[in-house]
């Protein structure tokens, strides 16, 4: 075969080339419509969960909120186990978009443990009027064993260990007692939330965000170095 052939045996590589090209084009633009589709899904969901709890949730529920079919939305998780477990992380993800990250601009130690707290406290007033996935959870599948509750338990144990991380560090840099026990202390400040979460969402009580500052400054001047 001479150079500049044209022949249709020389053209064909060039030509199955552009339909594979093509075709993962197309592939690729089908699989970023499905993630955006499930991430829609997802997020109404989350929405739905905070009003209804995780228990509420149902392909047929999600379905009629999104004016899907059901076997649409059962294409993206299979299982109404695999939905509430894909809300669970989606609201841990956006836990620590709200919470943690924030919180590790500021400087090392008390500092960082106080904007810690000061962004639970406000995530927990922002959600008065619709429910914490964590602590709805909890009175829902405390005693429900399986993948479900396996994911809350996960995601509440990683929060609760950044803030325990966040209390070692405290005392590393000498802001609070070499004595002090960060489960403790974290124990203590979690009380506070629940508390939080009890006054203000069940009994409207106004006075329960500063008897929550006021609680945290009283643990924190208890253990101060």
């Amino acid at each position: 075969m001479t150079v500049g052939d044209t022949t249709p045996a020389a053209a064909e590589p060039t030509q199955a080339r552009r339909r594979r090209k093509a075709g993962s084009s197309r592939t690729a633009k089908v699989a970023r419509k499905g993630q955006q589709t499930k991430a829609a899904i997802i997020d109404a969901a989350l929405r739905l969960a905070s009003q209804v709890g995780l228990g509420g949730l149902s392909i047929g529920a999600i379905a009629e909120l999104m004016q899907m079919s059901k076997s649409g939305v059962f294409a993206h998780f299979g299982s109404r186990e695999e939905l509430q477990i894909s809300v669970v992380r989606e609201y841990h993800e956006r836990f620590e978009r709200e919470v943690f990250r924030p919180a590790l601009s500021a400087p090392r130690g008390l500092p960082r443990l106080r904007a810690l707290f000061d962004n639970w406290v406000r995530q927990t007033s922002l959600e008065i009027d619709s429910d914490c996935i964590y602590i709805s959870g909890a009175v829902e599948f405390d005693d429900r064993p399986g993948p479900v509750r396996d994911a809350l338990v996960d995601t509440v144990n990683t929060w609760q260990a950044a803030v325990r991380r966040a209390i070692r560090i405290a005392i590393d840099e000498g802001h609070l007692r070499a004595d002090a026990d960060p489960a403790q202390i974290a124990f203590e400040i979690h009380g506070l939330i629940l508390a939080l979460h009890y006054e203000a969402r069940f009994l409207r009580s106004p006075a329960g965000l500063s008897h929550a500052r006021t609680g945290f400054d009283n643990i924190l001047a208890r253990y101060l170095a």
